[in-house]
């Protein structure tokens, strides 16, 4: 596989952004170390792939969704495939039919943001208005998702599963709308219920928090800006100084669902590590911006750390307490514990820029993954740091327990890794309680990965 033979002048063609050109499936992959034979599934990772680089403006949200997998079984790794997600125009650009579906408010797009198993659906996810796409267990699209015609509009990049009743959670925006939408889907595959929450000026809301009560929402001043989209903006969000940042508690359930908003201070927000009730108040972990975030170039803001907010409804009032200071994003918990209390946490380094990098980038580099994870202990307030060397790059990290019923932080942490020497792409598995040592196993990729947002271990029981 190789990269574009041009680069453009956008940063997120360049470096360790810069897209593949070509679709591969590899079977019997070498592997370093041992693959623990409890996992049996895939492993699989969404980002953002454009097909070509006629555009020099083009923002990273915005390539064409390529979801890359692994598959795990018996001790071996048995295939690795990348495909471009099909929708209408990635479909015609390979010169294939599109194999059709519902489409909202006109927005076909080929998902890039996350990958999830649900209800015997593999679905690549985005935000802001467009449908999933529904994929085959080998990676093929199907198609866009509606669930079975019970969606009502568009859908979210992110979602959260409450293991206890088997429903997926999601908050979807879209700039049309006058409000956020939570979406519940239930163990069918199909939505349970939906419930509107009037908003103004069309917040993104890429993420969101669950807890056994509350859905908590994160109302902030990155919005809709009509200004940028008759500029002719890729990326029609933008900063909004007079937008009140506020965070709001929806009721899961009751008969009247009215939402308790309380004001924060300035600041953005991507993503959240994982929520829960502490009485009557809600605990909230989360990656935490300070002040303005520009959209636009996604470098160069405010501290970045990993923050945990007590929201008080019955005093009014949000508390900040700083967990870690280090640059870091695309934090994650065990899954099985979201929405419950939980102890431990992952994140990537972000902000740590190689010379080899910075090299290749130009001058782009500060909003690259670092060479690092880090593992939180949020009971001893503890963080420990696995550095896989100079030159590579770490993305996000994925929690797989070692079985159903194992401890939370009983399982391995497993995460793409570039590779400097091969220059192409490890699977790279960490034991999580022995999260410095070194690593169980590597999986070695025949390709180069780029830096992408998000993934999934989807097991097979």
């Amino acid at each position: 596989m190789t990269d574009h033979p041009t680069l453009g002048r956008s940063p997120f063609l360049r470096g360790p952004y810069a897209p593949v050109t070509e679709e591969i499936t590899a079977f019997d992959l070498p592997v370093t170390g041992s693959l623990p034979t409890e996992l049996d599934g895939r492993y699989l990772r969404n980002g953002p792939n454009p097909l070509g680089v006629d555009d020099p403006g083009s923002h990273w949200f915005l390539g064409a969704g390529m979801v890359h997998g692994v598959r795990l079984r018996d001790g071996k790794a048995e295939w690795y495939r990348n495909r471009w997600v099909r929708s209408r125009h990635v479909a015609e650009s390979l010169g294939e039919k599109w194999p059709t579906g519902p489409v909202h408010a006109g927005m076909d797009f080929a998902a890039n943001t996350h990958i999830i198993a649900h209800a015997g659906r593999t679905l690549a996810t985005v935000e802001a208005g467009p449908l999933p796409y529904e994929l085959t267990a080998e990676l093929e699209t199907v198609g866009p998702c509606d669930f079975d015609g019970t969606l009502p509009g568009g859908y979210a990049a992110h979602t959260k599963l409450d293991r206890r009743t088997g429903d997926l959670h999601a908050v979807a925006y879209f700039w049309g709308w006058d409000h956020v939408q939570h979406v519940v889907i239930g163990t069918d595959g199909r939505v349970t219920g939906t419930t509107d929450v009037p908003v103004a000026d069309g917040p993104m809301m890429h993420d969101f928090a669950l807890t056994e009560s509350h859905v908590v929402l994160f109302d902030l001043p990155v919005t809709f800006s009509m200004e940028a989209a008759s500029a002719g903006s890729q990326l029609p969000y933008a900063w909004n100084p007079s937008h009140q940042p506020r965070v709001g508690l929806l009721p899961r359930t009751g008969a009247v669902r009215e939402v308790r908003w309380l004001e924060v201070d300035p600041c953005w927000i991507f993503h959240v590590l994982n929520a829960y009730d502490d009485g009557d108040r809600v605990v909230v972990d989360m990656c935490r911006y300070e002040g303005a975030y520009d959209m636009r170039v996604l470098a160069e803001q405010g501290p970045l750390t990993l923050e945990r907010w007590i929201i008080d409804p019955t005093a009014g009032r949000v508390t900040r307490r700083c967990l870690d200071d280090r640059q870091q994003e695309f934090p994650r918990v065990d899954d099985r514990v979201t929405s419950q209390p939980h102890r431990y946490g992952y994140s990537a380094m972000v902000g740590e820029v190689s010379r080899a990098t910075v090299q290749s980038n130009g001058d782009f580099g500060d909003g690259a993954f670092a060479d690092a994870l880090l593992k939180h202990d949020l009971s001893a307030g503890t963080v420990e740091v696995h550095r896989f060397g100079p030159d590579a790059a770490a993305g996000e990290a994925v929690f797989a327990p070692s079985s159903p019923e194992a401890a939370e932080d009983d399982g391995y942490v497993m995460a793409f890794v570039h590779n400097p020497d091969r220059g192409a792409a490890d699977l790279v598995i960490l034991a999580a309680q022995d999260f410095t040592g070194e690593p169980v196993a590597a999986v070695h990729l025949p390709a180069r990965v780029p830096l992408g947002f998000h993934g999934s271990w989807a097991a097979d029981s």
